[in-house]
């Protein structure tokens, strides 16, 4: 009896899988037919949890057949004339190689304005479509021309102070968190903006830009009981130290008396409150819609700039450390981090007719602690398969991708006739250590190498251990500017003493360097290019690097 209904319950099951398949060919198959090219340009990096937002939105709505392209100015950690100008350049040289993009899709106010300034050099006839852009004056006024249209980001300051006086309505003072970036600068504008709407309330910032670490820990402890704090945007404080977003918001939620709202979908659920929030992932689609009208054939002219899609979102955890009011919030709030009750978890199984309502509870309920069971084990198969396949692929001792990992990146990397360029590397006089101090403090050089070479991780450069004291890293470029800072910042690692047997020694490394294709066309000869190259760094006096075929660098 038990089999027969459970054989029921999967028919059903399986016969909505199947609508909703047909459902979504359905809805996939619209557009299918549109090819183009669109372009991305995002004004931070993939780092930020906002840009993966947007992104995944750009991609819900882009058609199957349209190429979509990616470049991060990353100006969150750098933002200045020789960022810009190296970004320009490295765009420029990668849009020459590739066929011309039908829509380019603009992400926060940076990337606008860089577009603009140079739009006579690389989008000359491409309409642009941007979205985050808080700079609402400048995005309506740059909307004039009738090749750029766009989301403009509204960061309702309003219904959020007017959130937060319902949940705080003893509040009398309102405190952004701010820095001195461009949206920064933009935001602080419609921050006091707003206080003419609020004539009763104190507005004031905590500025990230002009505090050191310390003070800034100060400043959001002091922020009491009768203040609104909301968390507009902290990429870095007076001493130059760069925060990341969840950075950021684990500074203020260790050090903040108060809950803080936020005005963007990103990272919430990490022990921010909430509030009005700006759907990075609607706008994301938004802007995808518009390149998609476009590339079928509308006049961007004639689409006019919307103004981001909001919603209300709030932590349920951060409201219940408060001991905030759930009753309080908006009709259709999206909560985050519900602990949903019984009756939530199982009200569609527990609502047949009465005769049937007991055995019903009986066969869910067996079915349930079957799933669970099922899933159990699949979590511990995945677990245990996950372990080995990263085992199979990183060093024990460093943590580092292993030699076999290398080889197959180096395949992938190659295989799609990406230009690369391999730096092999190994520490000087090794055995001597080993010989000297032992073997411990031989693998505490090695751990402690491999540490200095993670530090160097970036999207382009990822680096392995070899085999033994060699190390090889493959960074995803040929630009000789890029490979010499590169060479510069490898042989730099070695300047700071390593800690060997418990006592500061000098430890030096030697480095060769050969580039797909223009030292090798294939992986084994490449391997082979810059081990040559290292072994004429040994026999030249070791601790530098050298170039296949051509010299080394003095010390």
């Amino acid at each position: 009896m038990i089999k027969r209904w459970k054989a029921v319950l999967w028919f059903i099951v399986g016969v909505l899988f199947m609508a909703a398949g047909i459902r979504a060919v359905q809805v996939r198959a619209v557009g299918a037919d549109v090819k183009g090219r669109v372009l991305f340009i995002s004004s931070y990096s993939y780092a930020w949890d906002a840009v993966q937002i947007q992104i995944e939105g750009i991609k819900a709505g882009i058609g199957p057949e349209v190429v979509l392209d990616y470049e991060f100015m990353d100006t969150k950690r750098v933002s200045d004339e020789v960022s810009e100008r190296q970004f320009y350049e490295g765009l420029a040289y990668r849009m020459s190689k590739v066929e011309p993009y039908d829509v380019v899709i603009l992400g926060d106010d940076a990337a606008l304005l860089f577009a603009v300034k140079y739009r006579a050099e690389l989008f000359q006839g491409i309409p642009l479509v941007f979205e985050g852009v808080n700079n609402e004056e400048l995005a309506l006024e740059l909307a004039k021309d009738p090749l750029i249209t766009g989301v403009v980001e509204q960061l309702s300051l309003e219904k959020n102070i007017d959130f937060g006086r319902k949940l705080f309505p003893d509040a009398k003072k309102v405190v952004a968190i701010l820095d001195n970036s461009i949206t920064g600068q933009a935001d602080r504008g419609s921050f006091y903006a707003c206080a003419e709407k609020f004539p009763d309330m104190e507005f004031s910032e905590i500025n990230a830009s002009e505090l050191s670490g310390n003070e800034l820990r100060q400043q959001l402890g002091q922020v009491g009981e009768d203040s609104i704090l909301i968390y507009i945007i902290m990429t870095e404080d007076a001493n130059g130290k760069q925060y990341s977003d969840r950075e950021a918001i684990q500074m203020i939620v260790n050090n903040a008396r108060v809950p803080a709202m936020r005005m963007v979908e990103a990272s919430v659920g990490e022990g921010l409150l909430g509030g009005n929030m700006v759907s990075m992932y609607k706008s994301g689609e938004i802007v995808a819609d518009i390149s998609m009208k476009i590339m079928q054939g509308a006049d961007s002219s004639n689409i006019a700039v919307v103004d981001s899609p909001n919603v209300y979102c709030v932590d349920e955890r951060v409201m219940e450390k408060f001991d905030l009011d759930m009753s309080l919030l908006p009709e259709g709030t999206v909560i985050v981090n519900h602990q949903p009750d019984f009756w939530e978890r199982n009200r569609e199984v527990l609502i047949p007719g009465s005769i049937l309502v007991g055995a019903m509870l009986v066969i869910m309920a067996w079915v349930m602690f079957d799933n669970i069971r099922r899933r159990r084990l699949l979590e511990e198969l995945e677990q245990a398969r996950g372990i080995m396949e990263s085992a199979s692929l990183h060093d024990f001792l460093t943590g580092l991708p292993n030699r076999s990992k290398f080889m197959k990146d180096l395949e992938t990397v190659i295989g799609g006739k990406v230009p690369c360029t391999i730096f092999m590397l190994d520490i000087d006089d090794f055995k001597h250590i080993n010989d000297t101090y032992g073997h411990t403090a031989g693998d505490e050089a090695l751990k402690q190498l491999a540490e200095r070479l993670m530090g160097m991780q970036s999207q382009l450069l990822t680096p392995y251990r070899f085999a033994g004291d060699e190390f090889i890293m493959i960074l995803k470029s040929n630009q000789r500017k890029i490979v010499e800072k590169t060479a510069y910042q490898c042989r730099q690692i070695f300047t700071l003493p390593f800690c060997l047997a418990g006592e500061d020694r000098k430890v030096c490394g030697s480095i060769g360097i050969a580039s797909y294709p223009s030292d090798a066309a294939d992986i084994e000869q490449l391997i082979v290019c810059a081990d040559d190259a290292m072994y004429q760094v040994k026999k030249s006096g070791k601790n530098n690097f050298a170039f296949y075929g051509g010299t080394g660098q003095e010390a």
